[in-house]
């Protein structure tokens, strides 16, 4: 008798399935595009479609800057809550948040592909809407994203807006109040100390969002994913060696670490490039209020810069030993 697939087994394939469909989607719908557009160009006597997609690029070339293009149902569609259950992922917030002003929330760490924040806060998968009434969450990311027609339009639809500083202005000034932005601040030099157990952050020089915080007078909320680095392994290469003066090359070159980082497989036992089903809690912590002043200057930024490290500290310190951490273990900012 031919045994069919138990419930359990449904599930985690479903899971898999969310996981491999929004990094494959989004390589996927980049390699068509370019590849089907180079096609019509040289190949047949369709080069027109070209100039018209081209066209409409640069009419839209600002909407990432602008709020994007939010499409409710697709930050809905219910394969996001398989996303959310295969780590699983947890949002716990410790205060109340006004939906009279607007916030910077600022994440930490990035990781490697920073899953727990696209989950909770590029889909209403984990239970936002109903953790935080009346506020909407900007995901912010790099313009890169939005440089491939189709591509930029589908990483929209989940609220996703470009980091730039003319985003953040206007996400700021023209959408009311109620808005969360959300940044990473350690961004993609936070990968390479992505291993199981780092609590390494690249935040000693990253001011940049304290200075349009000050800039608009927004509050800061400190925000830790714990358990985001413990969601894949690294091969560290020897130090001088050929890889890694690549790795290091790669990085001065276009400012990204090459990582030569591992999970599991299909199978549980498995290795392959899928992240351990471990699970992470993001913890969002107390608002920082902030004064507001249009050109701060470098000192006024540097003492903003310091007490939203110590907020951070003290939310990371109050919650750690929750989720598995020594209570000798500190925060290492580089």
């Amino acid at each position: 008798m031919m045994l069919l697939p138990s419930k359990k087994d449904l599930k985690i394939a479903l899971e898999v399935f969310a996981l491999f469909q929004w990094a494959l989607s989004i390589f996927i719908i980049a390699i068509t595009v370019v590849f089907v557009n180079l096609y019509l160009v040289l190949f047949t006597p369709y080069w027109p479609v070209t100039v018209l997609i081209l066209t409409w690029l640069a009419f839209d070339w600002k909407t990432p800057q602008r709020g994007g293009r939010r499409i409710a149902c697709v930050r809905r569609w219910c394969i996001w809550k398989q996303y959310c259950d295969y780590f699983p992922l947890k949002l716990l917030k410790t205060h109340d948040i006004s939906p009279n002003h607007n916030y910077i929330l600022a994440c930490h760490p990035h990781g490697l592909f920073a899953h727990s924040f696209f989950g909770h806060f590029a889909t209403d998968s984990s239970g936002f809407c109903k953790i935080f009434p009346g506020i909407t969450p900007y995901v912010l990311t790099l313009g890169v994203f939005f440089w491939v027609p189709l591509l930029r339009d589908y990483v929209m639809s989940s609220g996703i807006c470009s980091v730039s500083r003319a985003s953040m202005d206007f996400l700021l000034t023209h959408k009311g109040t109620g808005n969360m932005l959300i940044v990473v601040v350690g961004g993609l030099a936070e990968c390479r100390y992505s291993l199981p157990g780092s609590t390494t952050l690249v935040l000693k020089n990253r001011t940049g969002f304290v200075r349009v915080a000050l800039h608009h007078g927004v509050p800061l909320i400190p925000a830790y994913a714990f358990g985001e680095t413990d969601l894949y392994n690294q091969y560290i290469f020897t130090p001088g060696g050929l890889v890694n003066h690549f790795q290091k090359w790669m990085k001065r070159m276009v400012h990204i670490y090459p990582c030569a980082f591992y999970g599991r497989g299909f199978t549980e036992n498995s290795w392959g490039l899928l992240p351990y089903a471990r699970p992470v809690t993001t913890v969002v912590g107390k608002p920082l209020p902030l004064p507001k002043i249009e050109n701060p200057s470098q000192e006024t930024v540097a003492k903003y810069h310091a007490l939203y490290i110590d907020a951070l500290r003290k939310l990371y310190d109050q919650h750690k030993t929750k989720y598995g951490i020594s209570e000798t273990q500190e925060l290492v900012l580089i």
